[in-house]
């Protein structure tokens, strides 16, 4: 082969090691994401010489070496809600500020859950954060051998640590406003029910609204989504029906768009209208929906907290409740 043809052989760590004049151990040091002992002076001449070269740290070979890949797999049913991409965005953010990087598995709508998770296992991760409500901790764990698995979903078990959300407080409240305004009978629009966290979230209106001597018309079952919202306010009857709760902004804003008769200015005329996650969206004038949120900031950051201590995350430790408020907006 002509020797102008030959590939250009990568420079190597040791490359740079050499040309800064110093050890092998202490250039991985200086060029580490990480926050590792060095002097500065021997960092400035190591990223000089990096520079130099070329040189771009391989993350598999560190991970061959330090038997970490600094990647955690997040399983999730699939990215379509508007709650989804305001979490996502805040969770990758923070998960990339302690060196880490993400790798995303849409298990979809569970039909074939149980492939999609086995095949799963080639991928190696230095942990797995489960929001998908097809997947348990032990299925999850054994699927990724690897114990550090910290579950979102309700599926936790004695062996997992988990962080979820304190519903009852925020939907106690968004209930009682009701009530304060004079409702006397509800309908309940519901995301998926074979999901146990949304299981937990109608338990907890069914619970409120009877407290309140609130009559449960009906429950209508949809997927969160803003369409299915919108397919199901063509089911209110508006001149029964005090206020409607539903268990997702998205759909929530479906029912709003689809009765904006009964909406003037934003404001109920017909029935009062309460959505779930508190999403974006909401704080904008084309949505002001009441709705019932936690603070994501806070959320996010138990997950972080968790992720970053291997110790809790192995252990089953680590049992969050992150708690919920009502926000009231016009359409309360």
């Amino acid at each position: 082969m002509n020797d102008a043809l030959k590939p250009v052989p990568e420079p190597t760590l040791s490359d740079v090691a050499a040309l800064a004049g110093v050890s092998r151990a202490i250039a991985s040091r200086a060029l580490s994401a990480q926050p590792r002992p060095v002097s500065a002076d021997k960092r400035e001449r190591v990223l000089r010489a990096a520079e130099t070269l070329g040189f771009r740290p391989n993350p598999l070979a560190r991970g061959l070496a330090s038997k970490t890949v600094n990647l955690v797999a997040i399983l999730v049913n699939h990215i379509h809600d508007l709650s989804d991409l305001d979490l996502f965005d805040l969770l990758l953010a923070e998960i990339q500020a302690i060196g880490k990087q993400v790798i995303f598995i849409r298990v979809g709508d569970g039909e074939h859950a149980e492939t999609l998770l086995r095949d799963s296992v080639a991928y190696h991760v230095d942990a797995a954060l489960v929001f998908s409500d097809f997947a348990d901790a032990a299925t999850v764990r054994r699927m990724f051998r690897n114990n550090a698995v910290l579950m979102l979903n309700g599926h936790q078990d004695a062996c997992a640590p988990s962080v979820t959300m304190d519903e009852d407080q925020g939907i106690r409240a968004a209930v009682a406003d009701a009530a304060a305004k004079g409702v006397r009978s509800a309908l309940l629009l519901t995301g998926r029910t074979m999901s146990l966290v949304e299981q937990a979230r109608i338990g907890y209106y069914r619970a409120a609204l009877a407290r309140h001597g609130i009559a449960l018309l009906g429950e209508l079952a949809g997927d969160y989504s803003y369409a299915s919202g919108r397919a199901l306010a063509r089911q209110i009857d508006v001149d029964a029906t005090g206020a409607v709760f539903c268990t997702s902004d998205a759909m929530a804003m479906g029912v709003l768009d689809a009765h904006r008769q009964h909406f003037p200015q934003h404001r109920p005329q017909r029935f009062r209208l309460y959505g779930f996650d508190n999403i974006s969206l909401t704080q904008f004038d084309a949505y002001p929906i009441s709705s019932i949120g936690a603070d994501r900031r806070d959320y996010v950051a138990q997950i972080v907290r968790i992720l970053s201590d291997p110790a809790h995350l192995v252990q089953g430790c680590g049992q969050v409740l992150v708690a919920t408020r009502f926000v009231p907006r016009l359409t309360g």
